[in-house]
């Protein structure tokens, strides 16, 4: 049965290596995890399976670029799948759950942010799912490279609506993590599959060469890969957006054809500059890693690093991009540490301030026996970033704090497109008395009306009606889906349980920062070891492998550049003038002002301080306009520790 799927639906005479006993796995009713390489065929492991259940497969993604590149996969096969994601109209969302409902789409995918939306819980309960699919399912531990804090309520998620089986699949996933991701699913060993990370195929070169020289060297290695014979397709990697543009003017100055691309381009002309790399017409891309994520482009020749990567995973994911074809394909390394302090400071701008940890424990003591917050509002209020700010309230639900209870949208309004005497006389009894009572309880300006949830739920006692949350959303999408008003929600509000008032609120502060600063200290240790891997005279092939714990590589693979004997030594950044010349006191002067005035009851602390020398935005700097300052960035070149401790000299005098 799974040989004629495959065969008859995917046009392959054969499965991958590690693809049949995860998919048999599935088959036989179990949960399983995919531990392939990027390119390997993880996707196929729940495509086939989706065939043959009996109901949904759900798919959560983190990214939109690989949903549209699975779906268009999954189209050109002829397989029902549909995604919902916030750039459809409410028209297209509608005829994706239509479809869903219907029960002619096999597969579903949301991001992890969709599960949060409570008309989507609303509807998605409703729903027999057969498998649940966690895509780059990495993300859920803490230990790994890009850790998402909202995938660490996946698994409360697949209870809520019992989902009886769950497929994780990474490329990424140190022993350490993986462990994690498999405990938290309840995955049993044996059905774990990793297919190993050694890549017979790619010739891995490490050339360190001074930043000023760097842009000549990129060219001469590139010109003979363009100009004899057709341009090899290639990807430039690089840390910052105005690298990425000045890059790709400079490539395209020496006649090499080259595209910037990077997060700070509207969706459009990203999408348009992917189409043409895909097809052909742009042979080069200089790129952040905004770049790379679901590119289904078997024939990329080279990939470069211009710039350091920000971990060994993401090395790892970024060379995987090469040579899916399994033809020889080249990954060259020009990088130096000159680019260590952009990553070290990556870093250390999530890692919360003391203060800011105390403002978010003492907004939740004075919360009663529910918190209610908006993630945005929050984050500026505690001047910590939403990414970190997600980590620490899930730190608080890790210590039995808090529980999540539900998320839902602060503000509804509604417009009818029908008089309203005509949709209360579409119902009878109850149901009737049940909409006229929404009506009643929203206020109305013109043609918009804003719904009251309070006022609503006292009318409710107040006539004898079922007027719960839940059952008022339903009632107002069904009659989105007869056409019958239009519907709009803005300010997501998240909804904790209190679930003990004993708080010590200094001594829980104290704990968080100490496991912040832990957390910042590993991912300073894990950079220094992606030097450490790079500066080897082991072969580095051998190397990654074991990173991800696997020893099937072997030790000398024969075309790496430490097995060429060129070990690399990463050169450093050209010197500064020392930081004692500078009066840190004089470039802080400005800022401090407009911090005592704008600043929100936030103090001059030294974090505070440094991360506005060396350029690292917070969520007060913005309503601040501290970018606008003249010394902001001004130590942008200086390491963040030795700046710090500078600052907190100049405090303490």
């Amino acid at each position: 049965m799974l040989q004629q799927t495959l065969q008859k639906v995917f046009g392959y005479d054969d499965f991958r290596p590690g693809q049949r006993p995860v998919i048999e796995a599935i088959m036989a009713g179990r949960s399983s995890a995919a531990i392939f390489p990027t390119g390997s065929g993880k996707s196929l492991c729940y495509q086939l399976p989706a065939l043959h259940l009996p109901h949904l497969t759900l798919v959560i993604s983190p990214l939109l670029a690989l949903m549209q590149d699975q779906l268009a996969f999954l189209d050109r096969h002829g397989i029902p799948a549909a995604s919902l994601d916030s750039g459809q109209s409410r028209e297209e969302a509608a005829a994706v759950m239509d479809g869903v409902k219907r029960g002619e789409t096999r597969i579903l995918m949301v991001s992890v942010e969709r599960l949060k939306n409570e008309r989507f819980r609303a509807f998605i309960s409703r729903i027999p799912i057969s498998l649940m699919v966690v895509d780059e399912a990495h993300c859920i531990s803490e230990w790994g490279h890009n850790f998402r804090p909202d995938y660490l309520k996946l698994p409360d998620y697949r209870r809520d609506f019992a989902i009886p089986q769950v497929l994780l699949l990474t490329a990424t996933a140190t022993p350490q993590v993986i462990d994690d991701m498999r405990t938290r699913f309840d995955i049993a060993p044996g059905d774990v599959t990793g297919t190993g990370f050694y890549r017979a195929n790619l010739d891995l070169q490490v050339t360190p060469v001074p930043a000023a020289e760097r842009p000549r060297r990129l060219v001469e290695w590139l010109r003979p890969r363009f100009e004899q014979g057709p341009p090899e397709p290639t990807i430039v990697y690089v840390t910052l957006q105005q690298t990425a543009e000045r890059l790709a003017a400079y490539l395209a100055k020496a006649g090499l054809p080259a595209t910037a691309y990077h997060a700070g381009l509207d969706g459009e002309r990203r999408d348009a500059i992917q189409r043409d790399f895909m097809v052909g017409h742009t042979p080069c891309i200089v790129a952040t890693i905004a770049f790379g994520m679901g590119i289904d482009k078997a024939d990329i020749r080279n990939v470069v690093h211009f710039d350091l990567p920000k971990s060994i995973e993401n090395y790892s994911q970024e060379i995987g991009r090469a040579g899916r074809d399994g033809l020889p394909s080249r990954c060259l390394m020009l990088a130096g540490r000159d680019h260590m302090e952009v990553l070290e400071n990556f870093v250390y701008g999530d890692t919360p301030e003391h203060h800011g940890i105390r403002r978010v424990i003492d907004d939740l003591r004075g919360a009663g026996r529910q918190w209610e917050l908006m993630l945005n509002t929050l984050s500026r209020y505690s001047n910590i970033r939403p990414l970190p700010l997600k980590t620490l309230l899930v730190q608080l639900e890790l210590r039995r704090l808090i529980a999540p209870r539900y998320s839902y949208f602060a503000d509804y309004r509604f417009r009818l497109e029908e008089d309203a005497e005509t949709l209360v006389a579409r119902f009878q009894g109850e149901r009737r008395a049940f909409v006229q009572a929404i009506l009643d309880a929203s206020s109305r300006a013109r043609t918009w009306y804003s719904l009251d949830f309070a006022a609503l739920e006292a009318l409710g006692a107040e006539r004898g009606l079922d007027t719960r949350r839940g059952r008022v959303i339903t009632a107002l999408d069904y009659f989105v889906e007869k056409g019958w008003l239009v519907l709009e929600s803005k300010q997501m509000t998240e909804v904790y349980e209190v679930l003990s008032a004993e708080i010590a609120p200094e001594m829980l502060a104290d704990d968080l920062f100490a496991y912040f600063r832990d957390k910042e200290r590993a991912e300073i240790e894990r950079l220094h070891a992606m030097l450490a891997l790079f500066e080897s005279d082991r072969c580095l092939s051998r190397r990654l492998a074991e990173w991800f714990g696997d020893t099937r590589a072997p030790e000398h693979c024969g075309h790496c550049s430490a097995c060429r004997g060129q070990v690399a030594r990463l050169p450093a950044a050209e010197p500064d003038p020392p930081l004692s010349s500078w009066d840190v006191g004089d470039l802080c002067s400005d800022f401090t002002v407009r911090l005592a005035k704008d600043g929100e009851g936030h103090p001059p602390t030294p974090d505070l301080l440094t991360r506005f020398l060396c350029g690292i935005s917070t969520p007060l700097f913005t309503p601040m306009k501290a970018r606008k300052l003249a010394a902001f960035a001004s130590l942008e070149g200086y390491p963040y520790a030795e700046v710090r401790r500078r600052v907190a000299e100049h405090l303490a005098r």
